[in-house]
């Protein structure tokens, strides 16, 4: 808990200054209702009537008129330019998960950026969310109930191996990296158990899933194992 800005013992939203969706933004803050801004997503929250418990990142996004608006003390500048907005704002949260809106959009960059501050602090939990999917760090096990059919999608950001049922194309003997073997595009077969060897595994499922995942996610460790 140390050098953290916000400590919550219940969910929180992340906004970011991307694309934003609102209905996206509704179900988030409905299922964690604290809301914390990275850096210009304060902006998308004030132009919806929406005011952040902090605003998060190096700051130059932030408008003037957000500035004048919005309450010093909710202003933390982390200066440092090694790290994205998205990485200061979710190294700086305690809770039990965290719902990232407004990481997702045209720039590809900032998307792989996204992803990759996702692996690495991967002790916290996070899931990103937009319109259509949501994309999280696959967890040591997840059992989740999916309807038949639905996407699942793995890609490795290391090297990884892991385990699956109900996948339609087993996981099982894999050897997962990022230049080379991927499991994109595989679907839900049956009651679903993944299970890794390693951090470093993106989980991409539809959007539709949420639900559902929070509530195997509970039910499960949020640590990685020390080895």
């Amino acid at each position: 808990m140390l050098n953290k800005i916000v400590q919550s013992e219940f969910p929180v939203t992340l906004l970011g200054a991307g694309r934003v969706d609102l209905a996206v933004l509704e179900e988030a803050l409905g299922i964690a209702p604290t809301l914390v801004c990275a850096d210009g997503g304060a902006d998308h929250a004030l132009g919806i009537g929406l005011r952040p418990e902090a605003v998060i990142g190096d700051l130059d996004s932030l408008s003037d008129e957000a500035r004048t608006i919005l309450p010093a003390h909710t202003l933390h500048h982390i200066g440092e330019q090694d790290s994205t907005d998205f990485d200061k704002a979710l190294r700086s949260v305690a809770a039990p998960l965290v719902l990232g809106v407004g990481f997702d959009g045209t720039r590809v960059d900032h998307q792989l950026a996204a992803l990759n501050v996702l692996v690495r602090r991967a002790d916290q939990r996070c899931i990103l969310l937009n319109e259509d999917q949501l994309i999280m760090v696959a967890p040591p096990l997840l059992e989740v109930a999916l309807p038949l059919g639905s996407l699942v999608s793995l890609f490795p950001m290391t090297a990884v191996t892991g385990r699956s049922e109900g996948l339609r194309w087993p996981i099982d003997g894999l050897q997962f990296a990022p230049d080379s073997m991927i499991g994109t595009s595989n679907e839900v077969s049956g009651p679903v158990r993944l299970e890794m060897d390693q951090s470093g595994m993106l989980l991409i499922l539809p959007r539709a899933a949420l639900g559902s995942v929070i509530t195997a996610l509970g039910q499960q460790s949020a640590h990685w194992p020390r080895r």
